[in-house]
């Protein structure tokens, strides 16, 4: 791929350099310049090592020097780990040298402001015009464990030497990350490639995975970020591991919605950080954990590199109550646990009439008096029922010596002709016993839910892996319009958005008193008067709102009551009138709305609305624009979906009018994006004859 300074970089470029030189090398093998050389000369790193200490001539038993400049040799890598107001200057050394990456542990940069700002922004003003890639600073540093190469100081590596797989973490985190890496380890993961970007001066966490992602010697990636700074970049990377069949595992922190007590909107307080990240991840392949556990889970579920291409599950235990519980998980997750055919059932029942045969497919323990069933079971669920995939919930009766062995070849016979299907089993047993699983490539999850979680991720990433990369493309200039140079009203809101192909009620205003009587001569309506101001947009908070006006005496009074209010409650708001406009009604009330976000660019936002908008959250997001297909998908995805296509006897809504409404709000924002920050139509009626928005909100940039 082509970094901002114009050069190709690899992730072997990075990982697997032919030398790599120490600035601040330490002869303490406990200091943070001296836990890198340690691990590299304890590991046999084969290439060659500089330390760079001007106060010694040998450290750690190596020829040292005052500095990079008085190398004669190439240097590739450049391990940084001085005061902060030296490595500028070292990072300048690296250049000159025309090392090709530059790592730094360093801490005092962006993170405490100040001076430290500064240096950051001499760091990435240097690796932008020289094409030097750096990572960091204030990182802990990166491995490669199939080439020995340690640049860190992190003391994980003391206790626990990796081992080579094909598993790659990229973390913004050094302590998490190394976390990470630890429990990983433990779980018997072999870590191929590990990467902490801290401030990320240049390297990210996104390009990091565009890395990974495109590394033959990597199949899995996990991944932890508090924060994306380069929407488009990171979104690329997503796009390019799903196109290459690699899973990635994400670890998003941070889910409070930061900025939403500022928001000028319901659209902007309800897309949220977190709301917009955890869409993003969805649409782009990458599957989202809340926990570490659920993280290794994921990753080692991934080992055997099958991913289901259906959603169908089928279940078999020796006990009624786990297959409760796994039926319960699966619904949770949104798998389908479909039952058997009659017929299949039938034959079921006849070779184990103690068995319940429907899915899940109960055998009772006397199920392990006769193991010769198995890979008839086994066939006649994955032949007859359908399924995607299998769980076997054998609590620890698999753990015994007598009967581990026999199962294990049971399920070898019975998978033999299913090598693109996955069985986990659900066992509790010696580490032993689980190896010896693991090596015929069958997973083992002791507990049934966590299964059932790694299943349906495995799932998840079957279903991306299968889908069509659609590019959101569209005619930009089509959908850019006029939008007045000022603070806009209701009335010119509704105006825009009318020119724009949006369905608004059209508002007319009102100046003068004497105006209202031609809306009642002959008029058999109700009408809504509402206050017009740039400086309102909340108008029923300062009782700048009347419904159900139905004469003209009404609506005098009415007039005269909002004007007083709003005088009283914003004295200093600029008023040029009073809308009127004809009462609607409709079955449901939504809320249709866009926004401008600072990482990912425009979002359009759809669901319940009115005052359920921030009551139920039933909303749902998607990168704008988008098509009439995704819009759907986006009505599908909300809990409330039945609603809109007929529950409960009464007669679906306009989809296709609904649809077309979220289709041009979205091609609306992305055309104007440049003006605009904020798109609300809340709420909007939706009835099986009419959508209609009552309300029109522009927040301009």
């Amino acid at each position: 791929m082509t970094h901002k300074g114009q050069i190709m970089t690899t992730l072997n470029e990075i990982m697997s350099p032919k030398s790599i030189a120490i600035v601040g090398a330490s002869d303490n093998k406990g200091r943070i310049g001296g836990r890198p050389l340690a691990h590299m000369i304890e590991q046999k790193f084969s290439g060659g090592i500089f330390p760079i200490n001007p106060n010694r001539d040998t450290v750690q038993g190596i020829k040292a020097y005052p500095s990079l400049l008085d190398v004669k040799e190439d240097l590739d890598f450049i391990l940084v780990a001085v005061p902060s107001n030296i490595v500028v200057s070292v990072i300048e050394q690296a250049v000159q040298k025309k090392a090709k990456t530059a790592l730094i542990f360093s801490s005092g940069f962006s993170e405490i402001g100040g001076q430290g700002e500064v240096y950051q922004n001499q760091i990435k003003k240097i690796s932008q015009e020289s094409g030097l890639r750096v990572i960091g600073p204030n990182c802990l540093g990166l491995f490669n464990s199939a080439t020995n190469f340690y640049p860190t100081f992190t003391s994980t590596i003391d206790r626990a030497t990796p081992k080579p797989g094909g598993i790659s973490i990229a973390s913004q985190s050094g302590a998490y990350g190394s976390h990470i890496y630890m429990v990983a380890h433990q779980r018997g993961l072999g870590i191929r490639y590990w990467m902490t970007t801290g401030n990320e001066v240049d390297l990210s966490v996104g390009e990091t995975i565009q890395l990974m992602a495109e590394d033959p010697d990597v199949h899995t990636i996990m991944a932890y970020a508090e924060s994306v700074k380069d929407g488009e970049q990171f979104t690329k990377a997503l796009d390019t591991a799903r196109l290459e069949k690699k899973p990635v595992i994400f670890m998003k922190v941070g889910r409070s919605e930061v900025g939403a007590a500022a928001a000028n909107s319901h659209t902007a307080s309800l897309a949220g950080e977190d709301a917009v990240y955890d869409e993003v991840l969805r649409a782009h392949g990458a599957y989202r954990v809340r926990s570490t556990e659920e993280m290794l889970d994921v990753a080692y579920a991934t080992k055997p590199r099958i991913y289901p291409a259906g959603k169908n599950l089928g279940l078999v235990t020796i006990s009624g109550g786990g297959g409760v519980l796994m039926a319960d998980a699966a619904s949770d997750e949104g798998l389908t646990v479909g039952p058997m055919p009659q017929d299949a059932q039938k034959i079921l029942k006849e070779l184990v009439p103690f068995a319940s045969p429907m899915n899940p497919v109960d055998v009772t323990a006397q199920f392990f008096n006769d193991l010769s069933i198995v890979p008839k079971f086994t066939d006649l669920m994955l032949s007859r029922g359908g399924y995607d995939a299998l769980i076997g919930f054998w609590t620890s009766v698999a753990g015994s010596p007598v009967l581990s062995k026999p199962l294990l070849a049971s399920l070898k016979q019975a998978m033999s002709g299913y090598k693109d299907k996955l069985f986990i089993n659900c066992m509790v047993a010696p580490q032993e016993i689980y190896e010896n699983y693991e090596k015929e490539g069958f997973l083992c999850i002791e507990d049934p839910t966590r299964a059932v979680v790694a299943m349906s991720a495995l799932m998840f990433f079957g279903e991306k892996f299968n889908e069509k990369l659609r590019l959101n493309s569209f005619d930009a200039a089509k959908y850019k319009v006029n939008i007045p140079d000022k603070n806009l009203n209701e009335i010119d809101c509704s105006e825009v958005l009318l020119s724009s192909g949006l369905p608004v009620l059209k508002p007319f205003l009102i100046k003068d008193i004497d105006e209202l009587s031609s809306y009642f001569k002959e008029s058999k309506n109700k009408y809504v008067m509402k206050i017009v101001s740039s400086d309102i947009q909340h108008k029923t908070d300062v009782g700048g709102v009347v419904l159900n006006i139905d004469n003209l005496e009404m609506a005098r009074s009415s007039y005269q009551n909002i004007f007083k209010n709003v005088k009283n409650t914003v004295p200093n708001a600029k008023i040029d009138g009073i809308m009127i406009s004809p009462m609607k009604k409709g079955d449901l009330e939504c809320i249709l709305g866009a926004k401008i976000d600072p990482v990912f660019g425009p979002i359009v936002m759809f669901g319940l609305g009115g005052i359920y908008a921030e009551v139920m959250k039933d909303i749902v997001f998607a990168e704008a624009p988008v098509n009439k297909e995704k819009a759907e998908q986006m009505i599908l995805s909300l809990k409330s979906k039945d609603i809109f296509y007929g529950a409960r006897g009464k007669p679906p809504v306009n989809i296709n009018s609904l649809l077309n409404a979220i289709v041009n709000l979205s091609n609306f924002i992305a055309a104007n994006s440049d003006k605009v920050d904020q798109v609300e139509m809340n709420p909007i009626l939706v009835s099986e004859t009419e959508v209609i928005a009552l309300d029109a909100l522009i927040i301009k940039k």
